[in-house]
């Protein structure tokens, strides 16, 4: 199903919930997302608005259906990228680690070069006790970027590990 397209009143609508929202109170921006969802029904940006406003807030129980309903609906692009990457870490706070797993393998299938597809991988394999591979994830992400940091020439050798942990250090 195609997604239905975001139009400007609506882009503004979000961004003006995200300008007040306030993390340690998340009611009214709950509030704020429920409304502007009431008001256009099925609408999967807004659903997917939602579901992440209820994540932030800790409850991952009530953002889990609206995750799952938003992907139903159809997002696409950048927006389907986001969700698939908070819906896996919604799924790894509640314990459900193969059903994360799974929501990072399509978001990896997707989206190949995206880092935060990455750090959210990384995160379900530290959960899962699998800290190699979740190492690995994480140092690739930053050699991947070695420009931005001081890495220089051990950029090549660290990205060397990342693959040696990511294989589950083979032998020679």
């Amino acid at each position: 199903m195609p997604s239905v397209p975001l139009s400007p009143e609506l882009d503004a609508a979000i961004r003006l919930g995200y300008e007040q929202r306030d993390r340690a109170d998340m009611a009214p921006t709950i509030a704020y997302f429920a409304d502007l969802l009431a008001a256009h029904p099925d609408h999967p940006v807004l659903t997917y608005e939602l579901a992440g406003a209820y994540d932030t807030a800790g409850e991952e129980s009530q953002a889990r259906p609206l995750y799952e309903r938003a992907l139903e609906l159809g997002l696409e692009g950048d927006v389907l990228r986001r969700c698939l990457c908070q819906y896996a870490s919604t799924l790894r706070w509640l314990g459900e680690l193969d059903a994360s797993r799974a929501v990072l393998d399509r978001a990896r299938a997707e989206f190949p070069g995206s880092d935060a597809v990455r750090v959210f991988s990384g995160l379900t394999y530290l959960d899962a006790g699998e800290s190699d591979a979740a190492f690995a994830e994480l140092l690739t992400v930053v050699t991947d970027h070695a420009e931005a940091t001081d890495l220089g020439r051990w950029a090549e050798g660290l990205k060397g590990l990342a693959g040696w942990l990511a294989d589950g250090r083979p032998e020679g």
